[in-house]
């Protein structure tokens, strides 16, 4: 299993520079970041805090790193046109030398869409426009010219060159919901989804009947999660941190006591844990918290 660290663009840049580097000379496999504008309204976070925008922090990691995978979950392709996308991807993955995951999903918070007036459409609208999208991103990763008279997206005879240095840079689709398993099924290299264990298992085996009904070896298409992480001395107050917030998969305790968790996420077919440092707290508190899980946890399922 790999194991990576989730960045929260919402805390001054130095901090992300700060737990990035030690991720990287930690052991880590790889660093994730967010691609919104602000905070969900009604979310943990006020929407007006400072947060920093996905695109420019991966190709800034990408030059300040020199072994972690580098990708965001996920690029919201409702205020991200597929064809500036692949250029920035084959970009940041030369810059990073081949260390990119393009992470793409069909978008979803409204405020972002409504403050910058970007439409976000219907969730009918929305599959079809991200399906034909992907469409967009793998013609210009890999063929010498696309073209495509799409409902969404018109292309003729688009170039985009270079091409990035990985042979095939592999796709990451965030989905969930029954129409967006069927895309992860027929477009996806990798797939994503928060989660605690039972709840994957089940979304696992939904995508595996929908790779049947595709044609497509469900092995052929990794799985990573995330959950809020809570790392304790003592797993006699870890339901009262589960409680504290309640909406979102987490996970707390002792690093024994996640352990478990990783254990039935990697039984649930689970191929990278993603753990974000938003409960981690900040320094040194959110170092040691990294030190724990990658030294007390993750060498058991390396």
């Amino acid at each position: 299993m790999r194991f990576s660290f989730w960045t929260n663009l919402s805390q001054p840049w130095a901090d992300v520079v700060d737990g990035v580097t030690h991720a990287e000379h930690t052991g880590w496999d790889g660093v994730y970041v967010a691609d919104h504008f602000m905070a969900d309204a009604g979310g943990p976070f006020p929407a007006d805090q400072p947060h920093f925008e996905a695109t420019a922090t991966l190709a800034a990691l990408a030059a300040l790193t020199e072994r972690v995978r580098l990708s965001a979950l996920v690029f919201g392709i409702t205020y991200r046109h597929p064809a500036v996308l692949a250029k920035w991807a084959a970009t940041t993955d030369h810059i990073s030398d081949g260390r990119l995951l393009l992470g793409v999903g069909a978008g979803w918070q409204e405020n972002e869409h409504a403050q910058y007036g970007i439409p976000l459409g219907p969730p009918g609208q929305r599959v079809d426009r991200f399906e034909e999208a992907l469409v967009v991103l793998r013609g210009l990763l890999d063929e010498e010219t696309t073209t495509l008279e799409g409902e969404h997206y018109v292309l003729r005879d688009a170039i985009a060159h270079p091409k990035p240095v990985q042979a095939h840079l592999p796709l990451l689709i965030g989905a969930k919901g029954p129409r967006m398993l069927g895309v992860v099924a027929r477009r996806a290299d990798e797939w994503n989804m928060w989660s605690l264990p039972p709840e994957i298992a089940a979304k696992r085996a939904e995508l595996d009947r929908a790779c049947e009904v595709n044609g497509r070896d469900p092995g052929e298409i990794a799985t990573s999660t995330q959950a809020l992480f809570f790392v304790l001395d003592s797993n006699d107050d870890a339901e009262s941190y589960i409680q504290m917030v309640s909406g979102r998969p987490c996970v707390a305790g002792t690093p024994e006591r996640i352990a478990e968790s990783v254990a039935a996420w990697r039984d649930a077919g689970v191929d990278e844990v993603i753990v974000p440092d938003f409960t981690l707290g900040s320094g040194a508190q959110r170092s040691d918290a990294l030190d724990r899980i990658i030294e007390e946890v993750a060498p058991a399922f390396r």
